[in-house]
């Protein structure tokens, strides 16, 4: 049994045992097996060995390692979850059914177009920058209302949720309350704006936690958990 299927096993055994620890279903929790730096070859052992969603960071090599893992379409989804600029937003809607990072109406906006020419809608979450870090790109909590219901108003690109990274720490309970706030503001945002303007909004999706503190995200309700080096190992 090679490293990548013992590393995954021991992922989802623990994804599962967080979530049944909080009373959720395990179901409930998707895995983002992050491969960016990941050679494609080490990726196609990972789909082998039953990863479904992969996670990358960079367009260029997204579409290289696509393109070089040709699959029947409805096997893998593939989700962007880096910093991506406008001009990016082109390939982006024609790579990932999933774009996490979205933090500005000017890149919605520039996705809305670009899925307008395909007649897709793309399915985005609001990037927040929960802990306010200037080196971490993401809105700021008070400014996420507001940029939602701006977001409404474009016809193909649709908004299903939030995204963050927390401060990095040691303890990984130390993450918690990040995570925490993160799924409160869901919570007030979703309320608010279905009293207001948008009735049928749902942000169900939470994507918050990585290798190092995933099992604390789970505990705050996240559906999707972004992982990479507890998979692949270290990159270089």
């Amino acid at each position: 049994m090679n490293d990548i299927i013992q590393n995954l096993q021991k992922i989802r055994a623990r994804i599962r045992r967080a979530a049944e620890k909080s009373g959720r279903n395990p179901e409930s929790v998707r895995l983002v097996a992050v491969s960016k730096t990941v050679k494609a070859e080490t990726v196609r052992q990972a789909i082998a060995a039953g990863v479904t969603i992969l996670g990358e960071s960079y367009i260029q090599e997204a579409r290289s390692k696509i393109s070089a893992l040709p699959l029947p379409p409805d096997s893998i989804s593939w989700h962007f979850i880096g910093h991506l600029q406008t001009n990016k937003a082109r390939d982006a809607v024609r790579l990932f059914s999933l774009i996490h990072s979205v933090d500005s109406f000017k890149l919605a906006a520039a996705l809305n177009r670009e899925a307008e020419k395909i007649d897709k809608v793309q399915s985005i979450l609001v990037q927040v920058n929960i802990a306010a870090e200037s080196s971490k790109s993401g809105i700021a909590s008070q400014e996420v209302q507001n940029l939602i219901a701006e977001i409404t108003t474009l016809k193909s690109v649709k908004v299903i949720g939030l995204m963050t990274i927390p401060p990095y720490f040691d303890n990984p309970e130390k993450a918690r309350p990040y995570f925490d706030e993160l799924r409160s503001l869901r919570d007030r945002v979703q309320k608010n704006l279905n009293a207001e303007s948008t009735p049928d909004l749902s942000l169900d999706e939470l994507s918050m936690g990585m290798s190092g503190d995933f099992e604390a995200a789970i505990a705050a309700g996240a559906t999707l958990v972004r992982i990479g080096t507890a998979i692949f190992g270290e990159r270089n």
